[in-house]
């Protein structure tokens, strides 16, 4: 199992992780026995939005004697009321069902404690300077929680998260069909069964892109949620994009994206963790969703760089879609990022290498000119 760095928190997660809200659906000891398994497989990362008490006693039975091998992302905010969820800011109930999900987890500190689902500007807004904001706070200065994140399915929210200051990770909505909606759609729009892209609709949301350029620039983390979009991608009949992707394609997506740590999975047994595991041996043709957009009949996209490394293997060496989301995440800068450019630099090979021998081309799904945009980069980072 790959790990990857959680942005300025600093904590190595795995880039397959496990969202956790299917435990519930089993018997209690089942789903204890699918989280160890997923831990031995090299899982390390679970997320609890879940207020209900059976989810948090499975996954503290599941961490009993090894609370070190899991990082938490733990909700507050999240609170059950006469049986039923319900999202509130109300001190009172905040602090009730944070204290039961320590109990329930059987632990005195949560690695993440996540600022619980945040959508609109109002939301954000209130929140600021609250008793809300000023117990997470609280929290964070007595280490019971170690990194303030924050949920949202809204980019323009997670952006105002990620230039805040204090929020150091996202879990955010991530997979193609999310980003390739046309700017301003409704996500319960995206999650409707008669939803379909306008035919030559190209390229990806622009909130959803600048977010992604943010995250990398100012380092906050990413986490995936809705990754599958809830299986609908798996079904030509349902997929947005009139084709359907595998679990794997869905996977590579998600972590192709800029600022992206880990994708979060929901499993309900043993071989749907297997399924996601295999993503760490998986081929490139396994992990291929770059031809599978590019010929969608309700999506076409051209010249854009989606990351996927079709254009491997380059003559010179180069990690072209390394280069092309270094040169994306700089371009529409007034000055290059110094941490953008530090991390272009840290490459092996850098754009002003390339040979222009153009034998990448053909191989591009999207039909990038990829040697134009090494020479634009290498005019950009100036090396």
């Amino acid at each position: 199992m790959k790990m990857r760095l959680l942005g300025k928190t600093g904590l190595q997660v795995s880039e397959i992780g496990f969202g956790g809200e299917w435990l519930e659906r089993h018997p209690e000891e089942e789903s204890v026995e699918l989280m160890r398994y997923a831990s031995a497989q090299g899982i390390n990362i679970i997320d609890c939005w879940m207020p209900d008490p059976k989810s948090r006693d499975i996954i503290g039975k599941a961490m009993q004697g090894c609370r070190e091998k899991w990082i938490v992302q733990g909700h507050l905010g999240s609170t059950q009321q006469n049986g039923q969820y319900v999202r509130t800011r109300e001190i009172g109930a905040v602090k009730t069902a944070f204290e039961d999900l320590l109990t329930r987890l059987r632990t005195d500190y949560i690695d993440l404690g996540m600022i619980h689902y945040v959508d609109t500007e109002e939301d954000w807004a209130a929140i600021q300077h609250s008793p809300y904001l000023d117990y997470v706070r609280e929290l964070k200065e007595k280490g019971v929680i170690r990194h303030i994140g924050l949920s949202t399915h809204n980019p323009r929210i997670a952006q105002l998260a990620a230039k805040s200051g204090y929020v150091e990770m996202i879990l955010f909505s991530v997979n193609p069909a999310f980003d390739m909606a046309p700017a301003g759609t409704d996500l319960d729009d995206l999650l409707s069964e008669n939803y379909r892209y306008q035919d030559g609709l190209s390229g990806i949301n622009p909130d959803r892109a600048a977010l992604y350029r943010l995250c990398e620039e100012e380092n906050v983390g990413i986490t995936v949620m809705k990754g599958f979009a809830g299986g609908r991608l798996f079904d030509e009949k349902r997929s947005p994009f009139g084709v359907p992707l595998t679990p794997i394609q869905c996977i590579h997506y998600a972590l192709t994206r800029p600022g992206v740590s880990s994708i979060l999975c929901g499993y309900d047994s043993k071989e749907q963790v297997d399924e996601a595991v295999h993503y760490e041996t998986a081929t490139q043709a396994e992990k291929d969703y770059a031809s599978i957009l590019a010929s969608a009949p309700f999506h076409a996209s051209h010249g854009e760089c989606t990351y996927c490394g079709h254009c491997k293997p380059c003559a010179a060496e180069l990690d072209i879609a390394m280069i092309n989301k270094f040169y994306d995440l700089a371009s529409m800068q007034p000055a290059v990022p110094a941490t953008v450019k530090s991390h272009y630099l840290l490459l092996d090979r850098h754009a002003s290498e390339c040979i222009a021998c153009h034998a990448c081309e053909p191989r591009c799904p999207f039909g990038v000119p990829i040697a134009e945009r090494m020479r634009k980069a290498a005019e950009l980072f100036g090396k």
